[in-house]
C-alpha cells in the first residue's frame, strides 16, 4: 500500500497562487506537467516559468506566468468552470480547480451583495489566475497531497496591513474577499504588522481548499519547498514554504490550544427580524462564528446575548459591525483559548442519474484518523429546491455518498 502522504503550509509570511505554485514545484513537481495543463485551459500563449531566487537571502523558487498579450474576455464563474472541465486534468486536481474558484466567486459575492453566477473576477478571472490555480492543483496532485488520507495542515495567513489598488479601486489590506474566505474555512490570520499586501484572495482559497488549520503534523520529511513573492521585503522572508514527506501516525491529534478573542454585546430592544441581518454583517467583518443566547436582563425582559469568536487583529472591524446593525450601548470582550480538529470540505454528487447536483460534506478529522461528517446546511436546502426533495432527503443521499467513497473511515455525526 502507498505510504499517506502529509505537509505543511506556512503562509506566515503570505501566501499568493504565484507562491504556492513556486513552492510545490520547488518541493519537487513537474514543471513540464504543470505547463501541460496550463497549455490544455485553451487560452493562447499562457505559459508557466520558473527562475531560482532568493528573498532575505534565502534560495527560493519564483513562479512567472507568461499571460497573453492580447485583450482577455472578462470571465464569470461559469466560463472559468467550462475552460477546466474541457481541459484533460486528472479528476482530483479539476475539483481542486473549480472548488477554488467556486470559492472565489462566494466570498467576491458575499463581499459586493451579488449571486455568485453574475460575479466578473477581474483580477482573480484573468489568465494568470487561471495558471496559478490549475497549476497549484496539478503539482499537489502529483506529490500525493489529494490522495484519500493525505493530511494537508497550514499555518495562520499572514494579514499584511495598508491598502491595495483593484479592479474597484483602493481597498483595505486585508482584501474584504480574503476576509471572507477566512471567516467562511475558519482560518486565521496573523502578520498584521507586516506591511502590504501579504495573502492574496486566490492565495486564501486555494490554501482553504488544500488544506485544513492545524499544526506541523508527525512526518518524515522528503522535501521543503519555497515559494518567492513579488518583492523582497526587509522584514522577513516573503516566501510560502512548503513542508511534505510521510506520515508517521494513522490521524492528527486535535490542534494544540490556539487564542481567540470572544466578543459580547447584551441586548434587550432590537426586533427581532433584524437578527439575521446582524449575525451576518458579524461574520462579514472578519467573525469565524457568531450566534446569539436568549436571556433574561433587567426588570425581567427578554433579551438575547450576542457572541462572536475571531481573531485579536479583526477584533475592532467585529466590535464596529455590533454597534452599526445592532441598538446595543456597549461590547465587551476577552480573550480565550480554543482546540480545534483539522476539518476538511469534501463535494459529492446527489440526485437521479443525469440530474445530479453538488453538495458539500464537512468532515472533521479526530485522534486515530476517525471522520466524522455532516452535510452542508445552506447546500442542502438549495438542492432541496432544485431537485423537489425534502432537505432530509438531501442531507441522507449526500451522506450516503460519502460514506460510498470513503467507507473505511466515515461515520455519521
Amino acid at each position: 500500500m502507498a505510504e499517506l502522504r502529509a505537509a505543511y503550509l506556512d503562509c506566515t509570511a503570505g501566501v499568493a497562487g504565484d507562491m504556492l505554485l513556486g513552492a510545490l514545484l520547488d518541493a519537487g513537481a513537474d514543471l513540464a506537467a504543470v505547463r501541460a495543463a496550463v497549455a490544455a485551459l485553451g487560452v493562447s500563449d499562457l505559459d508557466v516559468t520558473v527562475a531560482q531566487t532568493r528573498r532575505c537571502g534565502l534560495r527560493c523558487v519564483h513562479t512567472v506566468v507568461v499571460a497573453p498579450a492580447t485583450a482577455q474576455p472578462t470571465r464569470g464563474l461559469a466560463e472559468v468552470l467550462a475552460a477546466i472541465e474541457e481541459a484533460p486534468l486528472g479528476a482530483a486536481a479539476a475539483r481542486v480547480a473549480a472548488d477554488t474558484f467556486r470559492l472565489l466567486a462566494d466570498a467576491e459575492a458575499a463581499v459586493h451583495g451579488i449571486p455568485a453566477e453574475l460575479v466578473h473576477f477581474h483580477e482573480v478571472g484573468a489568465a494568470d489566475a487561471l495558471a496559478d490555480v490549475v497549476g497549484t492543483a496539478v503539482a499537489a496532485d502529483q506529490l500525493g497531497l489529494l490522495t484519500d488520507g493525505a493530511l494537508v495542515t497550514c499555518s495562520a495567513l499572514a494579514a499584511g496591513s495598508g491598502t491595495a489598488r483593484s479592479a474597484h479601486g483602493t481597498i483595505p489590506i486585508p482584501a474584504p474577499a480574503v476576509l471572507q474566505i477566512v471567516a467562511d474555512r475558519g482560518l486565521s490570520l496573523t502578520g498584521g504588522d507586516l506591511p502590504g499586501e501579504r495573502t492574496t484572495p486566490t492565495g486564501a482559497a486555494l490554501v482553504a481548499t488544500l488544506a485544513t488549520p492545524g499544526p506541523l503534523p508527525p512526518m518524515t520529511v522528503d522535501a521543503v519547498g519555497s515559494g518567492a513573492g513579488q518583492l523582497d521585503t526587509p522584514e522577513r522572508p516573503n516566501i510560502t514554504r512548503l513542508v511534505i514527506g510521510r506520515r508517521t501516525e494513522p490521524g492528527p491529534a486535535p490542534s494544540p490550544a490556539e487564542p481567540v478573542t470572544v466578543v459580547e454585546t447584551t441586548v434587550d430592544d432590537l426586533d427581532p427580524e433584524l437578527w439575521p441581518g446582524v449575525l451576518l454583517a458579524v461574520r462579514a467583518a472578519g467573525a469565524w462564528d457568531c450566534w446569539t443566547t436568549a436571556t433574561v436582563g433587567r426588570h425581567g425582559r427578554p433579551g438575547q446575548v450576542l457572541t462572536a469568536l475571531c481573531a485579536e487583529q479583526i477584533r475592532p472591524a467585529v466590535v464596529d459591525a455590533v454597534f452599526r446593525h445592532s441598538t446595543t450601548l456597549g461590547v465587551r470582550w476577552a480573550p480565550w483559548q480554543r482546540t480545534t480538529l483539522p476539518r476538511s470540505t469534501v463535494p459529492v454528487p446527489v440526485g437521479p442519474p443525469g440530474a445530479e447536483q453538488e453538495i458539500n460534506v464537512k468532515v472533521a478529522t479526530g485522534p486515530g484518523g476517525q471522520r466524522t461528517a455532516k452535510p452542508e446546511f445552506a447546500d442542502a436546502e438549495r438542492v432541496a429546491q432544485v431537485l423537489g426533495w425534502p432537505v432530509r432527503r438531501v442531507c441522507e443521499a449526500a451522506l450516503s455518498a460519502y460514506h460510498r467513497d470513503h467507507p473505511a473511515t466515515a461515520v455519521a455525526p
